[in-house]
């Protein structure tokens, strides 16, 4: 009822203005595979999110995000329901995985975000899964600790454009891949790098942990000389798969993650 109130305050700074025509500069391009091995997550829920995001996905693509506006992912996509043809997918709650109708929308959210962390768009409502590992790596691409959670109607994904410039977001998929694309309609000065360090498993009190740092390098778009730099994540992430085929660190590393 809160979120709902504060939306309702708040719509006329929502992005909702769409537009089939791209514009003419593209900020970052990346895919995401649908369907992966999740360990011993039951791949049917992992077809259902195929059609989850085939639905969810025209809600989103060539949104305009104008100078002041706010995106909002809830906003946009609205209750991922069986009516709308939505299907049972998995889904995180506290420290375990269930089933729900929608499931699968964080892949979504987590394309865009790894999309804005390459912009000068303002992230203003972002939440993880914090403190755990839930799956095996499995083709990753982007680092562990970009990901994001939400939750229909309280966690929300949301960015703010502060900047002069348009943004539009696009999203589709196909068979295979969550496909996405940031573009403007005036070049983009800075450029973004995420990248990571300090990253290991170690194993503390009998319990395994992720470990690392997840940095974001602001660069001058001409001269590609780093002008900022900032920590986005520190992780020390519970695994709560199985461990036996990791390397991991034995000895005490409490000075390692501090």
């Amino acid at each position: 009822m809160v979120r709902s109130l504060n939306n309702l305050c708040s719509a006329k700074h929502f992005a909702k203005t769409k537009q089939k025509k791209k514009l003419l500069y593209v900020v970052y391009r990346h895919n995401s595979l649908i369907r992966r091995k999740l360990g011993n997550v039951d791949m049917r829920l992992q077809e259902n999110k195929a059609v989850n995001l085939s639905i969810a996905s025209p809600r989103i693509t060539n949104i305009l995000i104008r100078p002041g506006e706010t995106f909002s992912f809830w906003y946009l996509v609205g209750n991922t329901t069986v009516k709308k043809g939505y299907k049972e997918g998995l889904t995180i709650f506290a420290d375990h995985t269930e089933q729900g109708i929608g499931g699968g929308m964080c892949q979504m959210t987590n394309l865009i975000h790894w999309m804005v962390l390459h912009s000068d768009l303002k992230i203003t409502e972002h939440h993880h899964h914090d403190g755990l590992d839930l799956f095996p790596d499995f083709q990753r691409k982007i680092p562990f600790g970009t990901g994001t959670s939400i939750m229909y109607n309280y966690l929300d994904y949301r960015f703010e454009n502060t900047t002069h410039r348009t943004y539009q977001l696009i999203v589709y998929t196909t068979p295979e891949y969550l496909c996405g694309e940031l573009r403007t309609d005036t070049p983009q000065n800075n450029k973004y790098h995420i990248w990571t360090k300090n990253v290991f498993f170690s194993r503390e009190n009998g319990v395994v942990y992720r470990n690392g740092e997840v940095y974001r390098d602001k660069m001058d778009g001409c001269t590609g000389k780093i002008i900022g730099r900032k920590l986005i994540r520190r992780n020390h992430a519970r695994v709560l798969y199985d461990t036996s085929g990791l390397d991991i660190a034995e000895n005490d590393v409490t000075e390692a993650i501090n």
